[in-house]
C-alpha cells in the first residue's frame, strides 16, 4: 500500500465516498464509552484472543460505505482504513458523519494510514487532531526522521499510537533493526505496524520481530507470500502463519490484526473470504490448544 500525506475533501467529494449524516455525542459515546460506561459495554468480538479485521485498502476499489457493506458480510468489527477510504476533514458535521456510518454498521476504526509525516507540526497535528475526533487511536505511518520531535510531543498530548510500518528492500524502514532503531529514545507510544509480507521481501522474520517488540507493535498487516516474495491467500504461501499468530497472542497483541489482500482488486472477496477463513480456524485451534 502506498503512502498517503494528509488529504482534504469538499463535502460533494465526502458524500460521493457514501459518509452521510450527522449525530452528537450520543453517536461518540457509543463508539468510544466511558470509564463510568465500561461495566455495560458490549464485549469485544475477539477471534483467539485477538481483534481480526480488514486494511480497507484490500477494497481500494469501492466506496467506503461499499466497503463497509462488505465488511459486514464478512463479519468483521474492526477496520484500518486507508486515506482514499476516509480523507482528512476538519469539517465537524463530515466528522460526525463518519461516526454515525460506523455506528451503523458496528465497526470500530483501530488504525488510519499508512500517513506520511514531515517537520510541520502543524500538518502532523491536523492527522492527530482527525484522528481523535473520529476516534481512531493509533495512525500507521511512514514518519520521516525530521518528523520525530513533533510526533513525540504529539502521541503524548493526544494519547494516540504511532506503529511505523514497513515497506519493501530499499525502504528507510525494510528490516527489523531499521524499525528497532527508529523506536530508540522515542516516546513509548512510538512503535511499529508489521507488514509480513513486505518483511518477508526484505529477508526478516516476523515472529521474531513481534517478539522483539512486544508491547510496542501496533499494528499488524496480515499477508502471505509464495518462494517468489509474491502476494498470495493467507495459508497458500510460505510463510509461517501459524506461528505469527501464536506469537501475536505470546504478547498479547491488542491492535488490529488487520488482512491486507492486495489480490484481485476488482473482486477481492473470495480471496479475502478464503484467507479470513484460514486465520480464524488457525486462531480458533491455537485456543483450544491451550
Amino acid at each position: 500500500m502506498s503512502v498517503s500525506g494528509t488529504q482534504r475533501v469538499s463535502r460533494r467529494e465526502f458524500l460521493r465516498w457514501g459518509v452521510r449524516g450527522t449525530v452528537g455525542a450520543v453517536i461518540l459515546s457509543h463508539l468510544c464509552p466511558s470509564e463510568g460506561d465500561a461495566a455495560e459495554a458490549t464485549p469485544e468480538p475477539l477471534v483467539g484472543g485477538l481483534r481480526l479485521g480488514l486494511q480497507s485498502y484490500s477494497l481500494r476499489r469501492f466506496s467506503f460505505a461499499e466497503c463497509l457493506e462488505r465488511v459486514k458480510e464478512l463479519d468483521l468489527r474492526y477496520l484500518e482504513v486507508f486515506p482514499g477510504h476516509l480523507p482528512l476533514t476538519t469539517n465537524p458535521d463530515q466528522r460526525a458523519a463518519i461516526r454515525d456510518q460506523l455506528a451503523r454498521y458496528q465497526v470500530r476504526v483501530l488504525a488510519y494510514g499508512v500517513v506520511g509525516f514531515g517537520a510541520e507540526e502543524a500538518k502532523n497535528r491536523a492527522v492527530f487532531e482527525f484522528a481523535k475526533a473520529v476516534g481512531i487511536p493509533c495512525l500507521s505511518a511512514d514518519p520521516a526522521p525530521a518528523s520525530f520531535a513533533s510526533l513525540d510531543r504529539l502521541v503524548e498530548e493526544f494519547g494516540i499510537n504511532i506503529a511505523i510500518h514497513n515497506h519493501g528492500p530499499g525502504h528507510r524502514y525494510a528490516t527489523e533493526e531499521n524499525l528497532l532503531q527508529a523506536l530508540e529514545g522515542h516516546h513509548e507510544r512510538i512503535g511499529v505496524c508489521l507488514d509480513t509480507g513486505h518483511l518477508a521481501r526484505a529477508g526478516g522474520d516476523s515472529v521474531r520481530l513481534i517478539r522483539r517488540l512486544k508491547n510496542r507493535l501496533y499494528g499488524v498487516h496480515l499477508k502471505d507470500v509464495n518462494a517468489e516474495k509474491h502476494d498470495v491467500v493467507i495459508g497458500t504461501g510460505i510463510l509461517p502463519i501459524r506461528d505469527i499468530l501464536q506469537a501475536l497472542r505470546e504478547v498479547k497483541f491488542q491492535g488490529c490484526l488487520a488482512l491486507e489482500y492486495e489480490l484481485q482488486p476488482q473482486a477481492p472477496l473470495p480471496g479475502i473470504r478464503q484467507s479470513l477463513d484460514f486465520i480464524r480456524r488457525t486462531l480458533t485451534q491455537l485456543a483450544a490448544a491451550r
